[in-house]
């Protein structure tokens, strides 16, 4: 059975006025497609569904069964019209640790404001995670604090992030300028391997001190801030997770000869992902993003 729309919008308006001309002048449709329609409808239902009486079209038991249900169908279609041209979105976001926590937020609530009808389901993980995540079509869209080196994903910058050492207000390298070879003797506290930040620190920190004599992996970067605070080791970490701690004198940040820090953001997806319009919309929207929330 392939009953369609169009028939159910006949039935409706035929029902009402109880005229397939009436019907054919409010649908813009001719009387000979109003009756065509109908005839299809009561073809694949196998019954009637209006007494002809006269010129007239009465709805039969039949037809008082289905008219209730039809227009139950039409109200819902045109709720799933309305839903999209008011942005209704269902959107499956990935995101790494420090974009999840501290960045996508308020680029969420800014864009639901904007569009009411969007939903979001956010995946928050290391950067490895998101991949795969993208790659297999388990989000729509990933944010990450690392390149993702996967040939079958689309990866292109976005944002900037500065990066800082920090450790607690009583660390005895909170007193002074620390020198390359205390920072390369000290017990950093590091993402696990997979994570973006892990790399990009590394990356940093290794160009200078080419070694870390120490290390303690943490399996997230708020693990990494409080354990920094309880005085566990130097932390190398974006400034806006720790901004607050700065202000307040939970951390301080080292003085050394290392130079500033920063990194790049990633939008990643797949090569072969199609956009509908909604997170085509997301997509522009995270680009033109003004990324007021960076420190000073």
């Amino acid at each position: 059975m392939r009953l369609t729309l169009r028939q159910l919008e006949v039935l409706v308006e035929i029902a009402h006025s109880r005229s397939a001309t009436a019907a054919g002048d409010a649908l813009a449709m001719s009387q000979s497609a109003v009756s065509a329609a109908l005839a299809e409808l009561e073809t694949q239902l196998g019954e009637r569904v209006f007494d002809r009486v006269g010129k007239r079209l009465v709805l039969n038991d039949s037809g008082r069964l289905l008219l209730p249900r039809a227009m139950a169908i039409l109200d819902q279609t045109r709720g799933i019209e309305a839903l999209f041209s008011a942005g209704a979105a269902a959107l499956r976001i990935g995101a790494s640790s420090t974009v999840g926590n501290a960045i996508l937020p308020p680029i969420m609530a800014a864009f639901c404001r904007e569009f009411p009808a969007a939903q979001f389901c956010l995946r928050v993980g290391n950067t490895q995670a998101i991949a795969d995540a993208v790659a297999q079509f388990e989000v729509d869209l990933g944010l990450v604090e690392g390149a993702c080196h996967r040939e079958d994903l689309v990866t292109t910058p976005w944002l900037q992030d500065d990066l800082v050492v920090v450790c607690a207000a009583n660390d005895p390298l909170a007193a002074g300028d620390v020198s390359l070879d205390a920072l390369r003797a000290a017990r950093w506290l590091l993402r696990e391997p997979g994570s973006g930040t892990r790399e990009t620190v590394e990356n940093l920190l290794l160009e200078h001190l080419h070694r870390l004599e120490q290390a303690m992996v943490l399996g997230s970067s708020e693990a990494i801030r409080a354990a920094a605070i309880a005085g566990l080791g130097l932390a190398c970490m974006p400034r806006r997770l720790v901004r607050q701690d700065l202000e307040r004198g939970h951390l301080v940040t080292v003085r050394s000869p290392l130079p500033p820090m920063h990194r790049t953001l990633f939008i990643v997806y797949h090569q072969k992902k199609t956009f509908s319009q909604a997170l085509g919309r997301f997509l522009q929207f995270c680009q033109n993003w003004q990324d007021t929330s960076q420190p000073l």
